[in-house]
């Protein structure tokens, strides 16, 4: 992972100081709370509900043992024992007082985490696959410009106001692992006649308006990455509408003036820049990769004795492994994923004691690496295969190797009216009944891959329109309805799902999601068509008749 620099380290502790002395100005009268929201923001920090929340960054998802302890402690000392991780790989803690925030980003800033550009209209911490630098499918890793990006976008003084907030994701993996078609740019990294290049989208996004994004340019060298962005964003800053907050973001700009038109304003304002002191050299590159502590990584068997024993042995442990541990790009080594959404439990969701755990596990099977996942789930991307099933059993005794990645009981879900202003109905009770509804293994296997995607509000933070099932709630009449959408994808052939009726109401919703998927058990041509390949059969047609049956 990269290493921050004095400049880093000093540059932190600055900050740290001026939000300590804005936070007493606030404290003291001398700002209100209307003065103090734009400061606050611009450090990750917003008034929810019941209290200040922070907001982490954990740039492009990758921490180290010592960020994760740091993260853990916080949770333990400030708030009330856990943190909420997020889809923007960052972690979220609800309940810190507002005169001890200062205290809480000092002590994350010994270790190089910060809440800078988590909140406000600025460039977002750019997010990235969780197995960089370990998957299979990959053509490069792709947190070297994920660093360059965050380096670039670091309080850019053009960027700092722009229209609405600004979000980036980035690939290099045949299997989009990032979602990247519904980030304002999506970038992925890929080859053209033996060189590497980005291909460039913009203008995806959810929320009231969801729309995947647009290829605006097929291949970019690399050496343009930096340039290019600019140029969009620039485009963006200078046209993008400010008089409507519903209409302020990328997509609709794309969106109203067509991807092509688009393109070519890019296209001439980067004209003007593309061969200046944006453009990326190898020097500058290796400057900065070599500030990443890439483990060391022997050649062994896959397969080893003590991998094959345990499967041949262990029922349990097969059923995890199948299930939660994929290939690795080095023999003889593994990628892990660690699920935080066990039965019942607040999806996303990690405890001061799991955290501290994860991090003394990392260190002794992990190379002391982790990663959060876009889904809400950590990752372990360095483990030798060898060391699988003592590592299962240690993850067992914490409560994070639940079976279920990528099941219907893996659920992505925003925190919803128990914490956030902006919700019109809970979130996480719907996640929680509905992984103790389906809470038996061998169920949620049969039933397969199914991606279910939980939103509080339009603001779609829990990515519901993309969600294989996706759950929007809404107010009718003070009380809690939610809309169902299907067939919905996050990958690289993202679809927005369709809408398949009015809402129901929240006590009939686990009962409606459940007969859905009896539906496509009863229908699907074989148990190797996943529920959302039988939804693209089949339409939304006898879903819909049976959700709406009279029960």
């Amino acid at each position: 992972m990269y290493v921050y620099d004095e400049f880093d380290r000093t540059f932190l502790e600055e900050r740290v100081a001026e939000f300590r002395d804005q936070v007493a100005r606030r404290l003291s009268g001398e700002l209100n709370e209307e003065e103090f929201k734009p400061l606050r923001l611009m450090n990750g920090v917003y008034l929810q509900l019941h209290a200040y929340m922070l907001r982490v960054c954990i740039p492009y998802g990758t921490l180290s043992s010592q960020q994760l302890r740091a993260l853990g402690a916080v949770a333990r000392k400030y708030d009330r024992g856990y943190g909420h991780f997020t889809t923007r790989q960052n972690i979220q803690f609800n309940w810190i007082k507002l005169n001890e925030l200062p205290d809480a980003m000092a002590d994350l800033a010994k270790v190089g985490i910060h809440g800078l550009q988590t909140s406000g209209n600025c460039i977002r911490n750019t997010t990235t696959d969780p197995w960089a630098g370990a998957a299979a499918d990959e053509v490069e890793d792709p947190r070297l410009y994920a660093e360059v990006i965050r380096q670039w976008s670091t309080l850019h003084p053009e960027f700092t106001y722009l229209p609405r907030k600004f979000k980036i994701a980035i690939t290099a993996a045949r299997h989009d692992r990032a979602a990247i078609r519904v980030h304002d740019i999506g970038l992925r990294l890929h080859k053209r006649d033996g060189e590497t290049g980005f291909e460039v989208m913009v203008g995806g996004g959810l929320g009231r308006s969801p729309f995947i994004g647009k290829t605006i340019k097929d291949f970019l060298p690399k050496e343009h990455l930096l340039s290019y962005l600019e140029a969009v964003l620039r485009t963006y800053n200078l046209g993008g509408r400010r008089d409507n907050i519903y209409k302020a973001r990328i997509k609709i700009q794309v969106h109203e003036m067509g991807a092509e038109a688009f393109a070519q304003k890019v296209e001439a304002e980067w004209a003007e820049i593309r061969d200046g002191a944006l453009k990326l050299d190898e020097a500058a590159l290796d400057a900065i990769r070599d500030r990443f502590q890439i483990p060391d990584l022997e050649t062994l068997d896959d397969q080893p004795a003590e991998l094959a024993r345990a499967l041949a042995t262990d029922a349990a442990f097969a059923r995890w492994h199948a299930n939660s541990v994929a290939p690795h790009k080095t023999k003889g080594h593994a990628i892990v994923t660690l699920s935080l959404k066990p039965v019942g439990a607040p999806p996303g969701d990690a405890t001061a004691d799991q955290m501290d755990a994860i991090a003394d596990l990392a260190d002794r099977y992990a190379y002391g690496e982790i990663r959060v996942a876009h889904e809400q789930n950590l990752t372990f991307p360095y483990v030798r295969q060898k060391d699988l099933p003592a590592l299962w059993a240690k993850l067992k005794e914490i409560g994070v190797a639940t079976p279920n990645v990528g099941l219907i009981t893996d659920i992505i879900s925003c925190p919803g009216l128990d914490y956030c202003a902006l919700a019109n109905t809970r979130s996480i009770p719907i996640a929680q009944k509905l992984t103790e509804r389906f809470a038996d293994e061998a169920r949620i296997a049969d039933i397969g891959r199914l991606h279910v995607n939980i939103s509080g509000c339009i603001n779609a933070c829990g990515h519901h329109h993309v969600g294989h099932i996706g759950i929007l709630g809404v107010e009718k009449k003070d009380e809690e309805f939610f809309q169902i959408t299907l067939g919905g994808k996050g990958n690289s052939k993202a679809r927005i799902g369709e809408l398949i009726g009015p809402a129901v109401a929240e006590s009939e919703i686990v009962d409606v999601v459940e007969s859905l998927v009896d539906t496509y058990l009863n229908l699907r041509t074989s148990p190797a068509e996943t529920f959302v390949a039988a939804v693209e059969r089949l339409g939304i047609e006898p879903f819909k008749e049976r959700a709406y049956a009279p029960r």
